[in-house]
């Protein structure tokens, strides 16, 4: 067995092969004696050799090799460079160990072994500016894609647990659930309708066909949702079993859909005008639909109709309450109920999104995401994070609750609810380094809105600046720390796309953006994900 080597050890070892280790680099080049003097410009280049389309096994088995025959892989091959900046005192214990990485890492998750403990200690559910009023249950989508109606309704049951003295609420999720799909549906053979001049195998029809009617959205869908149909409190309309379980639903609509779209474009291209001719045959359609869903569903209120909701208030002192969805929705932006909600009404609220590919400054929408026929599209207004982090803690300071969308399966944990860029050291485990921008991840399809949660609460250093977030997910209590999350604010700037805020808490300027044309981004656009 070879005998330890020193930090000045491995300098002389690194030097006697010919090292450079330029100032602005954070990576070491060896050079062998075949090679001119010089230092590369990057990481990525290397000697000019021919191109190979094929893959080699004697290569990869050669790869193998230098892999396994030596601990520090990392030092035996000429161009190689070191992922460690060369620095007094580098211990050989920092170059990456092959055969202990081999024998850790191919039996368990990856993520277990190389989570670092430094950040679950940093990341603690402490902060020193929190609302008051949070919002209980912690609630749970089970296993559906209904994210965004939860965090949704998270945030708009603050503004009735104020108006209404409780303690515990929850909205229906299921109510807004079943409206949705059915108004998805109809979105969907609309664009089919309007699409029959593009082909069948391109792009744009291709993408409507993939998710018709998928169970995600975005805030302005919801909207959409509360503005036509109002609100309901959840047990007057509770989750079904497929509410909780959706995908033998989506599925069996999904199928029916495009068996009708197909129907659809055959019957459209008889007609010189098909939407005067074809309204009973997508009416019989959108009736198939609907009873696919209220069988699976349930019936739901009648948007129009009174419903009596009691309950008990935080005082347990009884109250009833006889309104129509469409009026309970009304409420909240009655006088009563934006000044129990500390002047914030609730219908107001609309999207920042960072995008770091469009102009600052710029109003964005997609072509052809939607919901509700008649009503708003999806709409962003596209801002640098220091606008979008100070509009959130000023909401948070004046104690408001704040939706945002993120994409919540990368450097975070679920059992333990924390999300940190620092959290997974893959460059320990297998001596990469991941440096994409987010920029980056958004051209290559890397990263994209995957959920969408609460903001509850923010701990500011002693410069004011966000250190980590708290929040709210709708995972149950079994996930994080009894549901809550905690997210760092490096995480918050790499993998945060949009926040919710109130109009009077972003600048004249920023408002000012919502009158402008908006640049239409492609269906396809990532920006298009749907949480």
């Amino acid at each position: 067995m070879p005998e330890p080597v020193t930090g000045d050890q491995l300098v002389e070892r690194l030097e006697a092969l010919d090292v450079h280790a330029p100032r602005d680099k954070d990576y070491v080049y060896v050079k062998n004696a075949m090679e001119t003097p010089g230092t590369p410009n990057s990481a990525n280049e290397l000697p000019s050799t021919a191109w190979e389309s094929t893959l080699s096994i004697s290569t990869a088995q050669q790869w193998e090799k230098e892999l396994l025959q030596d601990p520090k892989a990392c030092l035996v091959q000429s161009y190689h460079f070191i992922r460690y900046a060369l620095a007094p005192g580098l211990s050989a214990n920092r170059i990456t160990q092959n055969r202990l990485a081999l024998s850790a890492l191919s039996g368990t998750d990856p993520k277990q072994v190389l989570t670092q403990r430094s950040a679950t200690i940093a990341d603690t559910q402490n902060f020193n500016v929190k609302i008051k009023l949070e919002g209980a249950p912690i609630t749970n989508q089970r296993s559906s894609g209904r994210c965004w109606l939860f965090a949704a309704t998270n945030v708009f049951r603050v503004a009735i647990m104020r108006r209404y003295n409780l303690k515990e609420f929850e909205l229906s999720q299921s109510y807004l659930f079943f409206w949705d799909k059915l108004e998805k549906a109809n979105y969907f053979l609309e664009q089919i309708l309007d699409t029959t001049d593009e082909e069948l195998d391109g792009r744009l029809v291709q993408t409507l066909m993939a998710s018709p009617v998928g169970d995600g959205g975005q805030w302005d869908m919801v909207a959409n949702l509360v503005e036509k149909y109002g609100l309901v409190p959840q047990n007057l309309y509770p989750d079904s079993h497929n509410a909780m379980n959706s995908s033998t639903m989506a599925s069996l609509i999904t199928t029916k859909l495009r068996e009708d779209a197909l129907e659809l474009r055959r019957l459209a291209s008889k007609s010189a005008d098909p939407k005067s001719t074809l309204g009973s045959v997508k009416d019989k359609m959108m009736q198939e639909i609907h009873r696919i869903l209220t069988i699976m569903l349930g019936p739901p209120p009648n948007p129009k109709k009174d419903m009596i909701w009691e309950y008990y208030d935080k005082d347990d002192k009884f109250g009833s309450l006889t309104t129509s969805p469409l009026g309970f929705a009304s409420e909240l932006s009655s006088k009563a109920s934006v000044e129990a909600n500390r002047g914030a009404d609730v219908h107001e609220l609309f999207s920042l999104v960072n995008d770091p590919r469009n102009a600052y400054g710029d109003l964005l929408s997609v072509s052809r995401l939607g919901n509700v026929i008649g009503l708003r599209g999806v709409r962003y207004v596209n801002v640098d994070m220091d606008t979008m982090k100070a509009a959130c803690i000023a909401m948070l300071k004046a104690e408001l609750p704040i939706f945002f969308g993120s994409d919540v399966g990368k450097f975070s944990d679920s059992k333990s609810g924390i999300m940190d860029p620092g959290l997974i050291d893959y460059e320990l485990g297998f001596n990469i380094r991941l440096g994409l921008t987010k920029a980056q991840r958004l051209k290559t399809g890397e990263s994209a809105m995957t959920h969408a949660m609460v903001l509850t609460a923010v701990h500011l250093d002693g410069d004011g600046m966000p250190v980590r977030w708290r929040v709210q997910n709708s995972w149950g209590e079994g996930a994080g720390t009894k549901g809550w999350f905690v997210m760092s604010d490096k995480w918050m700037d790499q993998f945060v796309y949009q926040a919710v805020v109130d109009p009077q808490f972003v600048s004249k300027e920023t408002r000012d953006v919502l009158d402008k044309e908006p640049k239409v981004l492609p269906l396809w656009d990532p920006m298009g994900a749907l949480a």
